[in-house]
């Protein structure tokens, strides 16, 4: 999994997932920080958009040393508001990414990922806190605000992963 880099450094295997649906409003803040990540992230940083049922994001991981997810959350009155989760360290909240009755959400599939020993060693989930989810409208003007902040707090946090243990 780890490899050197030209520093002599172990490199870790980073992936950048974007979670939700671009066209049903705030929930395409994973969309919107993937776009604005486009070149600015090391070309052995892997990224992925997903739109739907999170058990894909167990197989996604395989192999992987350190998650990094962006996705909304359910508004609770404070639209944009950003919470970074260590998702080792803490359990994520299950308004974090929306499930139905059939399908899991990141929370869920993460708590699979630890129960069948497959999660990643690092993880981290940005949740980002809605406004609207309608379909067929973009996001709202205070998570709009707030994509380009994510963006940039999801580069310092591969920085320190790819750095693999010693720079977490």
């Amino acid at each position: 999994m780890n490899a050197p880099d030209l520093d002599g450094i172990v490199a870790c295997k980073v992936l950048v997932v974007g979670i939700g649906n671009p066209d049903r409003g705030d929930d395409g803040i994973g969309a919107a920080v993937l776009e604005r990540l486009a070149g600015r992230l090391p070309a052995d940083v892997g990224t992925l958009a997903r739109r739907g049922d999170m058990l894909a994001l167990i197989d996604d991981c395989a192999g992987v040393d350190a998650l990094v997810c962006v996705d909304a959350t359910a508004p609770t009155g404070m639209p944009g508001r950003i919470r970074r989760i260590d998702a080792v360290a803490e359990t994520v909240p299950h308004d974090v990414s929306f499930a139905s009755s059939h399908a899991l959400g990141l929370a869920e599939a993460i708590e699979l990922a630890r129960t069948l020993g497959t999660a990643p060693p690092a993880m981290v989930v940005y949740a980002v806190e809605g406004m609207r989810f309608d379909d067929g409208v973009g996001l709202s003007p205070p998570v709009m605000r707030v994509v380009e902040e994510v963006a940039d707090r999801v580069v310092a946090d591969v920085e320190r992963l790819r750095r693999g243990p010693a720079g977490s």
